[in-house]
């Protein structure tokens, strides 16, 4: 007795195969942000925030009078850094600014450990914080800047890695308003660092 197939596909197999073939034929874009926090050097930008932050002769500089507890938190969070210990820091930080949220020193530091923990965003909002809170003038307001600046470096270190990356034209196409943005946006944070150095008024 003869058998006779038919060659006919199963309609669940033929599904199952267009939807691998269909996975396999996608190719997802790179993640810019991923990008940018993984190959970010956080220890390299707080050297290059602290040095835009040296204090220039006969400048005025504005400095608050700090609650001790608070202070012995920043001191806490301080040797925590020196020792590697950034999410230690951040959290010592953290309840500092539970004692005093609007301090813009406080968010500065804040705002560099989150550097030394690659959170670009955290580390940009912080800074601004500290900014619109404190006297915008002097060494603390170099570092606001400088911080902000050094943050959008690292986003659009990570858009031109994507882009590289990028196995598509329309994923590369995509990035490219995104790295133009974060282009002027690092100019001009960059710029506002100069603008922060104010001479002290003459004394009599």
């Amino acid at each position: 007795m003869s058998r006779s197939f038919s060659g006919a596909v199963p309609r669940g197999a033929a599904l199952l195969a267009l939807s691998v073939l269909a996975a396999a034929c996608s190719v997802a874009p790179p993640q810019p942000s991923a990008l940018a926090e993984a190959n970010f050097n956080g220890e390299a930008a707080i050297a290059a925030v602290r040095s835009a932050g040296g204090a220039a002769a006969r400048e005025l500089d504005v400095q608050p009078i700090r609650d001790p507890q608070v202070e012995d938190l920043r001191q806490q969070a301080a040797q925590l850094e020196r020792t590697r210990k950034y999410p230690e820091a951040a959290a010592a930080l953290d309840q500092a600014l539970q004692l005093n949220p609007s301090d813009p020193a406080l968010l500065q530091e804040r705002a560099e450990t989150a550097l030394l923990l690659h959170r670009l965003d955290d580390a940009e909002r912080y800074a601004q914080q500290a900014f619109d809170g404190g006297s915008q003038v002097g060494p603390l307001c170099r570092r606001h800047w400088a911080t902000i600046a050094q943050a959008r470096q690292g986003k659009l270190d990570g858009v031109n890695a994507a882009m590289k990356l990028a196995q598509r034209q329309e994923h590369y196409d995509a990035l490219l308003p995104q790295r133009s943005q974060l282009t002027e946006a690092r100019k001009l944070a960059q710029a506002r660092i100069d603008t922060c150095t104010v001479a002290a008024p003459p004394r009599y």
